[in-house]
């Protein structure tokens, strides 16, 4: 299980503005390792982000993506106290969910 993201959701104005750092390694599939072997792809495929269980961002991601990615967005209808949920799911089926508190 990969570990926690970092998540940080507050109040722009009337739009909500959502900061995340997730932690993945995110391989190519392209890379060899030290013995010439080549490193199987392992990336992040699908991230939704969701207030309050409504959905507010869906994204597909390939391989190009760097490692430990970071996303931000903005989003309308939600307020002080809501929770925003992020969700990723990767090429092995890992999934990782994680939420944060609308300050």
């Amino acid at each position: 299980m990969a570990d926690p993201m970092k998540i940080r959701a507050t109040m722009s104005g009337d739009k909500v503005e959502v900061k995340v750092l997730m932690s993945h390694e995110m391989e190519t599939g392209q890379r060899k390792d030290a013995k010439g072997a080549t490193i199987p792809a392992w990336f992040i495929q699908n991230v939704t982000a969701t207030c309050n269980g409504k959905t507010v961002l869906s994204a597909e991601w390939g391989p190009a993506v760097a490692k430990n990615p970071y996303m931000s967005f903005k989003f309308a209808g939600g307020k002080p106290g809501d929770k925003v949920a992020v969700t990723w799911v990767d090429n092995k089926g890992d999934k990782r969910t994680d939420e944060a508190t609308i300050s």
